[in-house]
């Protein structure tokens, strides 16, 4: 059984000057806690949706991720900073520091943000929006627990994200 535990984001957000396009998902989890990344489990259908998305192929290290973000100006962070969580659990997310967001939209010409399912969303509204003021696009998660989306029907709900910037 796994217990609460009070952590820190300990993954630094991926980003340059340069970037247009923010993703946001809430809280690593467990694996990509142990891995040091973003999306670090391998049934977390992330990278498969955005190289597709990009017409990129599948990267597989951290390297690789990084370069496909920063190579089409795709800023990659979490909503959450620190929180108490049980184990992956977005659900159990409580006692929540939100990331500083806002250093990062003022050191990069991002004007899109885009939150990785309805959890993110919930955690951007109400720790992020009334600072930032901009508005976040909700995509489906694409988390394995969000098996009613397959790869198919993900990857054209994330379309969006190739789109230019208005």
């Amino acid at each position: 059984m796994s217990v609460c535990q009070h952590l820190k984001h300990p993954v630094p957000p991926v980003w340059d000057a340069s970037c247009e396009t923010l993703i946001l998902g809430s809280f690593p989890s467990v694996k990509s806690r142990e891995v040091g990344f973003f999306y670090g489990h391998p049934q977390n259908r992330f990278w498969r949706v955005l190289s597709h998305v990009l017409d990129c192929p599948l990267p597989a290290t951290i390297p690789e991720k990084r370069e496909m973000l920063l190579s089409h100006h795709i800023a990659l962070w979490d909503v959450i900073a620190e929180c108490d969580i049980v184990g992956s659990s977005d659900s159990s997310i409580r006692n929540a520091r939100p990331n500083d967001i806002e250093s990062l939209i003022r050191g990069s010409r991002i004007s899109r943000i885009f939150v990785n399912g309805a959890t993110a969303e919930k955690l951007y509204g109400a720790y992020l929006f009334p600072i930032l003021r901009l508005r976040a696009v909700r995509l489906p998660s694409t988390s394995p627990a969000n098996a009613a989306w397959n790869i198919e029907r993900l990857t054209d709900a994330w379309r969006v994200i190739g789109g230019t910037p208005q």
